[in-house]
């Protein structure tokens, strides 16, 4: 049973940048690849970006293409998520998740089973 905590959230102007952090625990961190995902009030859920279980390998919506970085931290298990240029469309609640196919690229959060419980991310205008 994986846990996933997920901290980091917050108000921040237009322009500006916030890290996400996803923490780990009761797995094998460097076994799996991670997700994340966020959701805005009133829409679906949808796809931010991916990374293999390495690092090595990187994968962004393209909604956030060039403003966004994956990274993880093997030792640390945790996953985090830089936010530069932030706009107030990346409003929403943010959460990381991990593939059912534990080191599969996916992109659909169906294929996802588990979740942390989500932080919040405001962006005024």
């Amino acid at each position: 049973q994986v846990q996933l905590v997920e901290s980091g959230g917050g108000l921040v102007q237009a322009g500006g940048s916030l890290r996400l952090s996803c923490a780990a625990s009761g797995g094998t961190f460097s076994n799996y690849a991670m997700g994340w995902f966020r959701q805005a009030p009133g829409k679906e859920r949808e796809f931010v970006a991916w990374i293999n279980w390495s690092g090595g390998t990187t994968y962004y919506a393209d909604s956030v293409k060039g403003r966004f970085t994956i990274s993880r931290d093997n030792a640390k298990n945790t996953v985090y998520l830089q936010m530069s240029s932030l706009k107030p469309e990346d409003t929403a609640d943010y959460y990381c998740a991990v593939p059912s196919a534990r080191r599969a690229f996916k992109v659909a959060d169906t294929q996802y089973d588990y979740w942390g419980q989500g932080t919040q991310v405001t962006v005024s205008s």
